[in-house]
């Protein structure tokens, strides 16, 4: 509690030792108070006071004119004096107050009571222990300043974002990696609704979230570590985010600290191994994995619908030589043109797929009928036998095309792709740019 007190109007007497030191008499905030020794314990007694407004310095006094709190007192304007009894003179007019003798002068209690009419100085064991608590104040403190700042320039520092907002969901830190991940400056967003920085329909639903978990305690953000959301920089684009939420209670109020890191390079890196794992490298069509998959459900969905499936087997025929004759680089050129033409000759509801080499595989949907599928494979063929212009050549291939079907010749993905690779055989010893079905297969290993 600040107190303020109407002073004397007398001026105090001026100290012999330097005319300039005269203390102008003045309305002061605070309790006055006079230091009597300048040595260590006065350079942290007068510190201490300096930077607390519940008391005020009107005086310090040393015999040595070089005492370390004399150029202290100096330099913020205090009066200073090298003899106790004047200062006490000088301060006559403060009627309450208060001297700490931090001299070892005894003499001083009695020169102040004689000044002042009571008892109001502080010596002996009272200032060494007063003194001892001061010092060991002025450590903690500078410990704390020092944590403090460590703490500041972690947190200016470290990669994550770092977002504080009171319980209205008021922004209240938001440190530099915050800034560069969103785009804002501290200045822009400090005070505002931390959904500014969430994308619909979260950023409507926020604050709700808040005011039930103040309510409930229940809350499937806080605690949980690493929770994948969407975020919204300044510019309006959306990104991944990963965010780590947790609660702190300080002085009496609710904070909320997110910790968040920007993950879109780590999910493009993560869709790029995933489609690696599914897609050929060379021309991006499915790979035989993904395409057992695709064929397994187009299985199950022509069950329930009871419609027909077929699964294709294509194997080019004169890649060989090609690969052979111009290099592998016009080999590569040439299946990535066979893949282009062989997925512009079906549906884009329809499937291709390489598997390997110079192997395709295709899944038919909903096909109808077998000479819907011989339909496809003849166009398929004569797609092919367009010639292809590689390394300023033209050349030309062929394909040989083994069709099964579901369910004729099987209900299960795998078998229908193996009866496909056998019927593609039968095409091949048949003269090559043609198509079999498993079922001629099937005849011709009867003899029907």
């Amino acid at each position: 509690m600040t107190v303020a007190r109407q002073v004397c109007k007398n001026p105090p007497l001026t100290p012999h030792s330097s005319r300039k030191n005269n203390m102008a008499i003045q309305r002061i905030q605070g309790y006055p108070v006079l230091i009597i020794g300048a040595g260590r314990g006065g350079v942290a007694l007068l510190e201490m006071f300096l930077g607390d407004s519940l008391a005020k310095v009107i005086a310090i006094a040393d015999s040595d004119p070089e005492a370390p709190g004399l150029k202290l007192a100096k330099a913020h304007g205090i009066a200073t004096y090298t003899d106790a009894i004047q200062a006490l003179q000088a301060c006559k007019d403060y009627a309450d107050c208060i001297v700490y003798n931090l001299s070892h002068d005894d003499t001083v209690a009695e020169a102040a009571f004689k000044v002042f009419g009571d008892r109001r100085v502080a010596s002996g064991p009272e200032v060494k222990l007063f003194w001892q608590m001061v010092t060991n104040l002025k450590q903690i403190k500078g410990e704390l300043e020092r944590s403090q700042n460590q703490l500041q320039s972690i947190i200016h520092n470290v990669m994550d974002g770092i977002i504080t907002i009171n319980e209205r969901g008021e922004i209240e830190g938001f440190n530099p990696a915050a800034e560069e991940v969103f785009g804002y400056t501290k200045q822009e967003v400090v005070g505002k609704n931390v959904s500014l920085l969430m994308p619909e329909p979260d950023r409507s639903s926020h604050d709700g979230y808040i005011a039930r978990y103040v309510s409930t305690g229940h809350s499937h953000v806080l605690g949980v570590r690493g929770r994948e959301v969407k975020a919204v920089r300044k510019n309006g684009e959306e990104f991944p985010m990963e965010l780590s939420a947790s609660e702190m209670m300080l002085g009496g109020h609710r904070y909320f600290i997110g910790i968040m890191r920007d993950i879109t390079e780590r999910k493009r890196a993560e869709q790029k191994i995933s489609h690696l794992a599914h897609y050929d490298y060379l021309t991006d069509l499915p790979n035989r994995a993904l395409f057992l998959d695709i064929l397994n459900h187009s299985v199950q969905l022509a069950k329930r619908n009871e419609s027909k499936v077929a699964a294709m087997f294509l194997d080019l025929d004169g890649f060989k030589k090609i690969n052979d004759t111009l290099g592998h680089d016009a080999g590569d050129l040439l299946l990535k043109e066979v893949s282009k033409r062989l997925k512009l000759s079906v549906r884009s509801a329809d499937t291709v797929a390489r598997v390997g080499g110079d192997e395709f595989v295709l899944v038919l949907d909903n096909i109808g009928s077998e000479e819907n599928a011989r339909n496809v494979a003849n166009k398929l063929i004569a797609a092919l036998a367009q010639p292809f212009e590689l390394k300023g050549q033209s050349c030309r291939v062929g394909g040989s095309i083994g069709i099964a079907l579901y369910p004729d010749d099987s209900q299960d993905a795998a078998e229908l792709v193996k009866q496909a690779d056998e019927a593609m055989y039968l095409a091949k010893q048949s003269g090559k740019n043609n198509s079999k079905f498993y079922r001629e297969l099937m005849q011709a290993r009867h003899g029907e």
